[in-house]
């Protein structure tokens, strides 16, 4: 294992003033994205709307790397270059999601366990061939009457930890992203109760495990309260709650955080990280790794037509502008009327 390269690619992808674009949707969740705005989701509109988001203008300016799918990891830009050389081009990095999903985890009511390790190695080391320098893994805990147990979370943190030794093995930076769903009406005191859980037993795994902690990045929610619960928390209680939990539980051997939006409105994703930057000095660098917080308003704008392309990459420059300025703290709901 390189460390000092692995250390190097870490601390690019949570560079100040960056982010990562999560656009690793499968084939199904890419297919409800387009039937929202009547679009059929062949392999041609997949990659030309993928193509949209990665040629914008200035790419490189707010994004530091993107998370691709398998298929779009293969895929090509109109004049035939792979979108990781592309993106290199870019200064941005390349990555590529490796889980196979959440399944039912047997014996467990309500709670999943995440698939893919069986033949991961190679895997792995045929996306380093196709220029992946850093890879995903989500392990999905949701809240309810009863859930998460104990065994949920210890068999999640599990995997994620043999994910990511596997990654480190292969010279790749494992995004460890453990979620704590924000469906249901649970206050956010129960969801900091248990992300507290989930963190504790995620690092106690990854030190088992012998994680090289300088190598990797951590992906988790936000500690905030279930979209029906009755009385939400503030934005500014959101991120109070998020940084005492993750100074609870993450060293500051993490380069950095690169949170996901988890089903918040794009300008509450990005008020909530812009707040928590506003806490400092804080032992690693907070940033971002959206999908739909940076994706939804340049899909709808641009609609599937090349005639709206122009009209999709400027919505997405200004979300990725937007969230840029979060990650130091600088981001204030006034912007969001101006043009991007």
């Amino acid at each position: 294992m390189d460390k000092a390269g692995l250390e190097r690619v870490a601390r690019a992808m949570v560079a100040k003033d960056k982010g990562i674009l999560a656009a690793d949707e499968s084939s199904g969740t890419i297919k409800k994205r387009f039937d929202a705005i009547q679009l059929e989701s062949t392999e041609e509109h997949r990659r030309s709307y993928r193509e949209m988001l990665l040629t914008t203008p200035g790419i490189g300016q707010w994004i530091s790397g993107v998370i691709f799918y398998d298929e779009t990891l293969r895929q090509k830009t109109r004049d035939g270059v792979p979108f990781a050389a592309w993106l290199e081009k870019q200064g941005v990095l390349p990555g590529i999601k490796v889980d196979l999903g959440a399944k039912a985890l047997a014996g467990f009511a309500g709670e999943t366990i995440t698939e893919g390790l069986d033949g991961l190695r190679e895997r792995l080391a045929g996306y380093y061939q196709l220029g992946a320098r850093f890879a995903k893994w989500r392990a999905v805990i949701d809240i309810a009457d009863g859930i998460p147990s104990r065994f949920g979370i210890e068999a999640n943190a599990h995997a994620l930890a043999r994910y990511a030794a596997l990654c480190q093995e292969q010279q790749i930076v494992p995004i460890v992203e453990p979620e704590v769903l924000m469906d249901g009406g649970h206050s956010l005191e129960r969801c900091e109760e248990v992300t507290d859980a989930v963190l504790a037993e995620v690092f106690g795994q990854l030190a088992l495990h012998r994680i090289h902690l300088e190598g990797m990045v951590l992906k988790p929610n936000m500690v905030i309260s279930g979209k029906k619960a009755a009385n939400r928390a503030s934005p500014d209680q959101v991120a109070e709650a998020t940084v005492r939990t993750l100074k609870r539980h993450v060293p500051s051997a993490v380069p950095g955080i690169a949170f996901l939006s988890g089903g918040q409105s794009s300008p509450e994703a990005t008020l909530h990280l812009s707040l928590m930057n506003k806490l400092g000095p804080l032992p690693w660098n907070l940033t971002f790794s959206y999908g739909r917080a940076l994706q939804d308003t340049a899909l709808k704008a641009w609609g599937g037509k090349s005639a709206t392309y122009g009209a999709g990459q400027k919505e997405f420059a200004k979300r990725a502008r937007l969230n840029s300025l979060a990650t130091t703290g600088r981001y204030a709901a006034t912007l969001e009327a101006e043009a991007a």
